[in-house]
């Protein structure tokens, strides 16, 4: 690995709630337009990790460095350098598109003249230039899909974040909603994604899996496989995923 490009780093991360250690000294770099897949099974400390790492959360102890900032005290300026993309899409349903990014241009510290060229731009790109003025509650769950993630990219950051970004989809809207990332990571940009697909998993350039807190495997798709003597990403992280013990 090419250190000179990496823009996100980790080490010995750790987050605790009192005595409930949710992230557990976790080691980790991703370079510059990598495709960078978080997995883990529900409870496993994925989210808590992905907060730290987008400066929402400050560990308990271990250190990160994201777009070159401190997680732990620049978090402001991991935020402004950073995209992310909820579960929940993160639009606001009583507003139109148009209404949508005005609104997230403005919070972006965009310019009025850069909001309009870059609507046109997106919009065209996602062929959803017929929908400048509806509703967002009106539009289907795919199209809001690929709208939530324009707009995390939308004042162009080197980052972005997507936690579980294809939940709730049918399979040909998650093919289409993984091919807007491929284009930002040709782009140059870095994505960072958790997912519950292992099909998904496929599609990453490299990837980690979470077992308690702990990052317990993290490769190539390709060799992880190799190292586990799996047929697929779903029986790597079955083998690793059967020995959790939280929640026993």
């Amino acid at each position: 690995m090419n250190r000179d490009n990496i823009v996100i780093e980790a080490h010995g991360l750790t987050k605790r709630f009192g005595t409930f250690t949710a992230t557990d000294h976790i080691t980790l770099s991703v370079c510059e337009g990598e495709i960078f897949g978080f997995l883990g099974a529900n409870g496993a400390g994925k989210t808590t990790a992905m907060r730290m790492l987008c400066g929402l959360s400050k560990p308990t102890a271990g250190t990160a460095r994201v777009a070159g900032y401190d997680v732990a005290t620049e978090a402001e300026k991991v935020k402004r350098n950073i995209g992310y993309m909820s579960q929940k899409f993160s639009l606001y349903d009583d507003l139109t598109v148009a209404e949508n990014l005005r609104l997230f241009g403005g919070i972006y510290g965009m310019k009025r003249s850069e909001v309009k060229a870059k609507t046109r731009d997106v919009l065209v790109e996602l062929d959803m230039v017929a929908t400048l003025n509806q509703r967002v509650a009106a539009l289907p769950l795919g199209w809001k899909q690929k709208l939530a993630f324009s707009l995390a990219v939308f004042h162009e950051p080197k980052i972005v974040f997507l936690d579980e970004p294809t939940g709730g989809v049918d399979p040909v809207t998650r093919r289409r909603f993984w091919e807007l990332i491929y284009r930002a990571a040709d782009r140059g940009v870095t994505v960072f994604v958790t997912t519950h697909y292992m099909d998904e998993a496929e599609y990453c350039d490299r990837v980690s899996i979470m077992v308690d807190g702990q990052i317990r495997a993290l490769d190539t798709p390709a060799r992880l496989k190799e190292t586990y003597h799996a047929a697929s990403m779903y029986d790597v992280f079955y083998a690793l995923a059967r020995t959790a013990r939280r929640g026993e």
